[in-house]
């Protein structure tokens, strides 16, 4: 799960490009408002990562809500959709 939470940070700095670095950025701490900061146009690109890089499309937007909350939440998304492959 770690590997994958420190590819996913990676992929979310060079993708979105961001003026950060991936260990900046708080595993757990929101990606949206207070956290992290994106907006909704940064959402489409994350629902374009979790698609490209892992082969999981996002079509619910509840589900998406609750998944795309953390790099964590992410990461257990990932997790959880490859297992039920």
């Amino acid at each position: 799960m770690e590997d994958l939470i420190k590819e996913l940070k990676q992929r979310i700095v060079e993708n979105l490009k961001l003026e950060i670095s991936p260990d900046e950025i708080d595993s757990d701490a929101p990606l949206f408002g207070d956290g992290l900061g994106l907006d909704s146009i940064d959402v489409l690109e994350l629902v374009v990562i979790v698609d490209r890089f892992y082969g999981i499309k996002i079509v619910n937007m509840d589900e998406g809500r609750v998944a795309l909350a953390s790099v964590r939440s992410i990461a257990e998304y990932i997790t959880k959709k490859k297992s039920a492959k």
